[in-house]
Order: structure tokens, then sequence, then C-alpha cells
């Protein structure tokens, strides 16, 4: 699984905010929510396309017409598959997950919400999320849309990152500070 967790630099945030620009004058917010939910489902799901996509010997010819097959295939709309297409052409293939995630950020806010990535050690019950949904609306002061995944190695508990915030509670994180504790008493 990619590491989604490192930090976005300022050209992913500015491809993001044309995207989402573009999505508003075309009055098609929600298809490129899909599309882009979407896509990153599949660089998720694909270490040969991270990679593929990051690899600098390919040329950027050769990812154009990859990435370009690839929407068409997976029924990508036009303002998507235009988008990915010059992101590509543009050098910017290795950085279309960050993009994605950064389009779901400033959607969110644009909506007036706000996302938070939920990791657990195990599927979240409906109740449990729904909890977790309301704490953290009064948290961030303002509506919250979760993201959920599921990380075993956490042994137990969550890890919340909203925004540049970052709330661990996992079982793994408590032992590890528990052991160093250990280590230096």
């Amino acid at each position: 699984m990619p590491d989604q967790n490192v930090i976005t630099g300022e050209a992913p945030r500015r491809y993001a905010s044309a995207l989402l620009e573009l999505a508003i004058e075309a009055k098609s917010l929600n298809s490129a929510e899909k599309d882009v939910k979407k896509l990153l489902s599949i660089f998720a799901d694909s270490a040969e396309l991270r990679a593929f996509a990051a690899n600098p010997a390919y040329a950027t010819e050769a990812k154009v017409s990859a990435l370009s097959a690839l929407v068409k295939k997976a029924k990508l709309g036009k303002l998507t598959s235009n988008f990915v297409g010059t992101a590509a052409q543009n050098r910017r293939a290795a950085e279309i997950p960050a993009i994605l995630r950064a389009f779901q950020e400033q959607l969110a806010l644009h909506r007036g919400t706000q996302v938070a990535k939920v990791t657990s050690a195990a599927k979240l019950s409906a109740a449990d999320l729904s909890a977790l949904k309301s704490k953290l609306k009064t948290s961030a002061g303002r509506a919250v849309s979760v993201e959920t995944s599921v990380d075993p190695d956490l042994l137990g508990g969550f890890i919340v990152q909203i925004g540049s915030r970052l709330y661990d509670n996992s079982l793994k994180t408590k032992l590890e500070d528990l052991r160093l504790a250990l280590k230096d008493a």
C-alpha cells in the first residue's frame, strides 16, 4: 500500500485547485468526485501502476498513452480523463495520487466539510463510526467526511489524520512508547 501520509508539495495542490475550478465551471463536481475516488482506488490497488508512473526511465509519451488507456478502460469522465492526460504530459504522473488526494481535501473544504482519514486495527462498526464522526465534528468545528482503512499492525485502537493534525491512539504506538520508556529507565 502506498504511503498516503507523505507531505504533499505545492504542485499537487495547484493541480488539485485547477481540477476543482474546472469541475465547478463544468458543473460536474459529483462526477469528478466519483472519478477521483475510482482513480485513487486503482492507484492504491496497483503497485505496478505506481512504480510505472514514478519511474523516470519511461518516456512521458509512454506514460500519457498508458494513463489514457487506463482512464478509458475505467470509463472516467472527459474532464478527469483530460486532466490525467495533462498531468502526465506535464511530467506529473508520479504525483497523480497526491493530486487526487489534495482534490478531495479541497472539495471537502469547498463544501464546508473536512476529510478525516481513520486507520483502525479492525473494521469499525456503524455505531463506532457514527460516534467518531460526531467527536471529529465537534473537534473540527465543521462537518467531517471520514475515509476508513484497516491496518492490523496497529494491534488495537486507531489513528486519525484530519488536516495537518494526527491523533494516534493505537496500541502499537502505546506499546512502542512503553518500550522506549522502559529502555530509558
